[in-house]
Formats: C-alpha cells, sequence, structure tokens
C-alpha cells in the first residue's frame, strides 16, 4: 500500500477497503461486550510491507483487520492502517511507541509531517531507541474512514440558533447527516467510540508481539490512553500525554472553560500583533480588525470564489479560528495573514484546518459517541449562548467542544460516554505535558488528567503551544528521559523553553 496526502485518490481506495472490510468475517471468537471481550480473541496479523512512499522511506506500512462492533466480533471487519519507524540504534532499542493523534486526526499524516521538519535529528532517544508506530484510528485517515455525503453546516445552518425555527433546521440537519454517514458507512458509524478504539490498539499490540507498549498521544488521544489503561493497565509501558483534556467536569462547564482557554489564546495572539513586526496586523488593533471582518461577514457573507464551499459567514470565521491559535511560532502569523486576506475579499484560509491532518467530519461523528448531550432545547442552547459570549466576547464560544455539542443534537445515534474520574490502578505513572496557555486546553486539565492515573507528573511548558515534543528542548529531555529511564520530573515544573 502506498501512503499519500488527502487526495481523492485515497479516499475513493478507503471507501472500496471499507466496502471489502465489511464483507469480511472478523477474525475473533465469540465474546462478551464486556472488557475483557477482546482478549479472548486470538491475535490478529499484521500485513507488514515496505512502504513506497518516499515520506516514509525504509520503514515499513502494514494493516490489520479488527472488528467493527466487539460484541459481535464475527460480524463485520475493518482495517487499520499502520506505519512503523524501526529504532536507529537495533542493538539498544528500550520497545514500541504508538503515536496517536486522536479524533479526526491522521496519525500517519502526523508522522508525515514530523519527518519533514526532520525529527530524527533532533528527537534523540525517542527515535534512536524506540520504533515508532503510527495508527491511524478507526474512522479515520488511511484506516477504514467514516465518509459522509452532507456538509456539516449547510448555508442557512447555524450553531448558534436565535429561534426555534433555526434550533430545529440545525436538528433536523443533523439527524440528515447522521443518516446519510449510517447509509455509507454501516454500523461503524456506531462504533467509533472512545471503548471501541481503544480496544483496537490492544489488538495492535498483540499484532506486534509486544508485552507492553509505550504511548505518545495528543489531545483527544491523551483520553484515549487514559480509555486504554483503564481496560489493559498492564500492557503499557510508559504514557507521554500532551495537552490533556478534562473529561470529569460536566459537559456544559468544559465547553465554558475551553471558552475561555480560546478567549485568553486570542487575546495573546493580538498581544504579540501589536509587539511583533511579524503580525501582518502590526499597527493596528487587531482585536477590532478581527471583530470588524466577523461582524462584515454576519452581514454578507463573503465568497470563497470557487464551488467548494459556501460563502463564509463571521460564524464560520469564529468556528475557524481556534485552531489558528494553537502554535505561536507558525499558526499566529498564518491567522493575521488570513484576517487581511479575507479583509480583502478572500476569506479561503478560513476554510481549511491550518493542522491538514483532520476530517471535520471524522472529528464530529466520534463526539458524538464520546461526549454526554445535556442540551435539549432551544432555551438551554440560548442560556449556554450567553454565558459563553461573557467569557468569550470575541470568538463568542465558537470552540471545538461547542460546535461538537451543536453538531449531535438531534444525532441518532445514542452517546457512549466513558465513565470519567476514578483512578486507573495498575497503569504506570503518566508524564503530562502541558502548555500554560493553549487554546484547545486549560492547563488545569493536565492535573484533572494526572489525578486518575496515580503517580502521573504534569510537566508545564510556559507558552501556547501544543505537541511540545517538537518544540521545546526541555520537554524533549524530560520525555526522553522518562521514556528510557521512566523517572518523571519534580512535581511542579515548569519549561521556559
Amino acid at each position: 500500500m502506498t501512503y499519500t496526502r488527502r487526495t481523492r485518490r485515497w479516499t475513493s481506495a478507503a471507501v472500496a477497503a471499507l466496502m471489502t472490510g465489511l464483507a469480511v468475517a472478523a477474525i475473533a471468537q465469540s465474546a462478551d461486550a464486556d472488557s475483557d471481550a477482546d482478549r479472548r480473541a486470538p491475535t490478529a496479523r499484521i500485513d507488514w510491507h515496505a512502504c513506497s512512499d518516499t515520506d516514509f522511506a525504509h520503514m515499513q506500512c502494514g494493516t490489520i483487520q479488527v472488528p467493527v462492533d466487539y460484541s459481535r466480533p464475527r460480524a463485520a471487519a475493518l482495517t487499520l492502517a499502520l506505519v512503523r519507524r524501526p529504532a536507529d540504534d537495533q542493538a539498544h532499542r528500550q520497545g514500541t511507541l504508538l503515536l496517536n493523534d486522536g479524533a479526526g486526526g491522521s496519525s500517519i499524516e502526523q508522522l508525515r509531517l514530523a519527518m519533514h521538519i526532520g525529527m530524527p535529528n533532533f528527537a534523540g532517544d525517542m527515535t534512536r531507541k524506540f520504533d515508532l508506530v503510527a495508527v491511524d484510528p478507526r474512522g479515520v485517515g488511511h484506516s477504514t474512514p467514516i465518509l459522509c455525503a452532507e456538509p456539516l453546516k449547510p448555508a442557512g445552518v447555524t450553531h448558534f440558533p436565535q429561534d426555534q425555527a433555526a434550533f430545529d433546521a440545525l436538528t433536523a440537519h443533523n439527524r440528515a447527516l447522521a443518516e446519510d454517514c449510517r447509509r455509507r458507512n454501516g454500523e461503524l458509524t456506531a462504533h467509533v467510540d472512545l471503548t471501541s478504539t481503544a480496544r483496537d490498539f490492544e489488538a495492535v499490540r498483540t499484532g506486534l508481539g509486544e508485552q507492553q507498549v509505550d504511548w505518545y498521544g495528543i489531545h483527544y488521544s491523551t483520553l484515549l490512553a487514559r480509555t486504554y489503561a483503564g481496560l489493559h493497565p498492564d500492557r503499557l509501558r510508559t504514557m507521554v500525554l500532551d495537552t490533556a483534556l478534562d473529561d470529569t467536569a460536566p459537559p456544559l462547564t468544559r465547553i465554558t472553560q475551553e471558552a475561555q482557554t480560546a478567549e485568553t489564546a486570542f487575546t495573546r495572539f493580538t498581544a504579540w500583533c501589536a509587539a511583533s513586526t511579524d503580525c501582518a496586523l502590526h499597527g493596528k488593533d487587531a482585536a477590532a480588525e478581527y471583530d470588524a471582518l466577523v461582524a462584515r461577514a454576519d452581514r454578507t457573507p463573503i465568497p470563497t470564489g470557487g464551488t467548494a464551499h459556501q460563502p463564509l459567514t463571521g460564524e464560520d470565521i469564529r468556528e475557524a479560528t481556534q485552531d489558528y491559535l494553537n502554535l505561536s511560532g507558525v499558526t499566529w502569523p498564518e491567522l493575521a495573514k488570513a484576517i487581511v486576506k479575507a479583509q480583502n475579499g478572500d476569506p479561503t484560509d478560513f476554510t481549511v484546518d491550518p493542522d491538514g491532518t483532520l476530517d471535520p467530519v471524522q472529528v464530529q461523528v466520534p463526539a458524538c459517541l464520546d461526549n454526554a448531550r445535556p442540551i435539549n432545547t432551544l432555551a438551554q442552547l440560548r442560556d449556554l449562548q450567553k454565558q459563553l459570549a461573557t467569557v468569550s466576547p470575541h470568538l463568542g464560544g465558537a470552540v471545538r467542544s461547542y460546535k461538537a455539542l451543536t453538531g449531535c443534537l438531534g444525532w441518532p445515534v445514542p452517546a457512549q460516554p466513558v465513565k470519567a474520574g476514578a483512578p486507573v490502578h495498575g497503569a504506570p505513572p503518566a508524564l503530562v505535558l502541558q502548555s500554560t496557555h493553549q487554546a484547545l486546553a486549560p492547563f488545569s486539565a493536565g492535573q484533572a488528567l494526572a489525578a486518575q492515573l496515580p503517580g502521573s507528573v504534569v510537566l508545564g511548558r510556559e507558552g501556547d503551544d501544543y505537541s511540545t515534543f517538537l518544540i521545546s528542548p526541555c520537554v524533549r529531555d524530560a520525555t526522553n528521559r522518562y521514556l528510557t529511564t521512566r523517572a518523571l520530573p519534580a512535581p511542579g515544573t515548569i519549561c521556559a523553553n
């Protein structure tokens, strides 16, 4: 198999793989749906071959079959895609480090980006002593993907309804989207939840022939690691959890906290613009320029100049902004340029995620399974909107968790949230990496996740970025020390670089 960038070629191939996979009986014994169902299934085989993709030269590409529904392992199967980069120093190899980017994000494409910036040249023991295995989760990327034809939010539908008609239009569209996804993807639509995904990683571990694996996860994958640890605590040697999320608080509290966090990040972005000539808005009031652009687009949506995207509203711009705040040295300059381009009539930068590895539908569908749905009426949603407007005057609360909540209104597939908060016993203490100011997660989320994994330590990093191993020499040193010796930094340590 050749892994290339997201194109229609591999998307079409993935659809064909889905149709084939759904016709193949899963390699598994009859099992119950409880937590040890996958333990009783025979080991699935990983089909390895040399990668033909030049970005993955000298690496191995592989696939493994796993059940779509672990409670009915003989009913249907799906394909997981993997890329393995062997440790540079095989004589001193210490194990296999699983890389996972989380819901909607292709770990394989994240590995590609890391290779493009020369990660082996600075990663140290991570690439020297560990095989790196990037696994695209079920429903995502090069694995059997969730593919739907309905748009997430067509023209005339808003995630911020102000009246009953707009609320009803939103819920009706969400139901239509879910039904379209089910028609095209079958039972997979109902089985891209955290628990099913965690069971896949146990199948990968056994397919690799490893007694224990090491884990490096970002964002959603921090919750996936916690879920896997709850199922198989003795199968993990180490866990590095970057930009942790907190799913212990009530859902509406988490949305409000994320909105506050993103708003703070936006304020820090505007302060940077005032101070730095690298900002395309330098010398102007960046916040006022942004607010004026949003208001203008809400009055008269800005054409994108093509057929792929509808004209953009101010709401669309606000919803696209959070992901531009994640890497201060990279995406902050791009956000300023995107604002200037949109002011001049070209808003297309707000139609793409700057990460480039996220599929919006593949983000949304798991979110409807993994999160409780506390909002059922327009009045409840309007109350939340008022709270968000108070804590987030520029972005208005248009953050990922809010979009997930409103995108799941009317969703016909029941939610299956993991019960969070209780300590996970028997798992190794984790190294939790958390920036002090990050648009996706508050610093406090690191402590909340660490508290569920006894003995874990939060290593803070002063700044605004996620994926901190790639950015911070201090974080790299601490991470490599932990991976090789399992020694954690002192609690309360903050990296300055």
